[in-house]
């Protein structure tokens, strides 16, 4: 009969233990307020990016691949007349693929020849030239011209400003916070950007056949920053 009070007597032993510890943990949580801050800025372009290339059908696999090495080799060198450098095109697709006719009594698909295409990615880093270079590649026999991008390659110096923008914004709303809750702001306990910077609009447009003299605008792009802050806080003082 002693040993439910043998228990409890060390159950209230242990409680009396524990319950420091637990208080001495809570005394080590910061509060703290914690926001996200915004800014944004405005940059024209300085570097494009298209994709060319050419297609050409034949009888025979080895036809269409020859006439289509031929004609991608005339693509190569106006871009190398037209001022692009070797390193800024590079090869993108490269395909040979049989073409299926329809044999209507049979209802069998045969092979009535094949289709060989070259496609290149062409980085223009003035942009002012885009609507030439598009000129020169459809008179060299580009076929297939789209994919059409600007960017921003100065992107993370121009965010600079917006990053310091994006701070005083997270400050205004934890102040507006704090003044709601009756607390004031102490110093920042941590700092990081929300994901990589990105444009909030590239220009792009699909892949398609292109005329020459087609206009293109380069437009601007708006770069948008997000800072995650934390402060912590203190009771107002009376």
């Amino acid at each position: 009969m002693k040993k439910p009070a043998i228990l409890a007597a060390s159950l209230a032993a242990v409680l009396a233990v524990a319950l420091p510890a637990t208080s001495a943990l809570a005394d080590d949580v910061v509060s703290a307020i914690s926001v996200s801050g915004e800014a944004s800025v405005s940059a024209a372009p300085d570097l494009a990016q298209i994709d060319a290339g050419v297609a050409n059908d034949a009888k025979s696999a080895k036809e269409a691949s020859d006439a289509n090495n031929a004609a991608m080799g005339k693509v190569l060198l106006a871009l190398k007349g037209a001022g692009i450098a070797e390193k800024d095109y590079q090869t993108s697709r490269l395909s040979l693929q049989p073409q299926y006719g329809q044999n209507k009594s049979t209802g069998a698909s045969p092979v009535v020849g094949f289709r060989a295409s070259n496609r290149v990615t062409v980085k223009i880093r003035d942009v002012t030239k885009v609507a030439g270079i598009i000129d020169t590649l459809v008179a060299a026999g580009a076929n297939d011209i789209g994919n059409i991008s600007f960017e921003v390659t100065q992107a993370s110096k121009l965010l600079d400003d917006a990053r310091e923008q994006a701070v005083a914004d997270a400050r205004r709303k934890a102040e507006i916070y704090a003044k709601a809750t009756g607390v004031t702001l102490g110093a920042p306990l941590s700092v990081s950007e929300g994901g990589a910077p990105v444009p909030l609009f590239k220009g792009r447009m699909a892949a398609a056949p292109l005329a020459a003299g087609a206009a293109v605008a380069p437009g601007e792009e708006t770069l948008s920053v997000t800072v995650n802050v934390s402060w912590a806080i203190k009771a107002k003082e009376q």
